[in-house]
């Protein structure tokens, strides 16, 4: 990550070796890993690899007004499938604020040595996590072309979480938010793999 953690860059990915996550914030490094059997530790650091890793230089920010109906995943998935019908490129998505209203989430934790043949094998390593209440930033991939390299096979977004006090961050699982309380802004550029 040192050579493009640098300003205005933003970018996911799991840790290498599939031992936690990562989530690029305008620069900032956030590494989160499973400490113990559940503990949860989230580090500010430049010095950690990922296996793969979807990225973008947001040089400016579209604001997006968000409808009323749009309250979990699936909702903004859709609303974003629909915003975009005419984009031709991915393109990275934000929402700041009450994000945590209710979040579930995961950190990849596979122990040293293990060697995964399929995402079934590593789903089996992620411990699971529940916010509620809680302010913070999501960071969102958003593609209908690139199903199984950067969002997943049966959704056109991957999103990261991190709290406001950078003490929980990981892969979004659900969620349930108040589209009154979020803010959605859009990138102006389209992502780097």
């Amino acid at each position: 990550m040192d050579s493009i953690a640098r300003p205005g860059m933003y970018g996911i990915g799991p840790l290498a070796f599939l031992t936690g996550e990562i989530t690029l914030v305008d620069g900032r490094c956030f590494v989160s890993r499973v400490v113990g059997d559940s503990a949860i530790v989230v580090e500010e650091r430049r010095d950690v690899q990922a296996p793969f890793f979807v990225r973008v230089d947001a040089a400016t920010w579209t604001l997006v007004p968000l409808p009323d109906h749009v309250v979990d995943l699936r909702s903004l998935d859709a609303f974003l499938t629909h915003w975009a019908k005419d984009r031709k490129h991915p393109f990275l998505f934000r929402l700041r604020g009450l994000v945590g209203q209710e979040i579930g989430f995961h950190v990849m934790n596979v122990p040293a040595g293990v060697i995964i043949h399929s995402p079934e094998e590593a789903h089996m390593h992620q411990v699971k996590y529940m916010d509620r209440g809680n302010e913070g930033t999501l960071i969102g991939f958003f593609s209908t072309q690139h199903h199984g390299i950067f969002v997943h096979h049966d959704a056109n977004i991957h999103v990261h979480y991190l709290s406001w006090d950078h003490t929980r961050m990981g892969h979004v699982d659900h969620l349930r938010v108040d589209p009154w309380l979020v803010v959605l802004e859009i990138a102006d550029r389209s992502p780097l793999k």
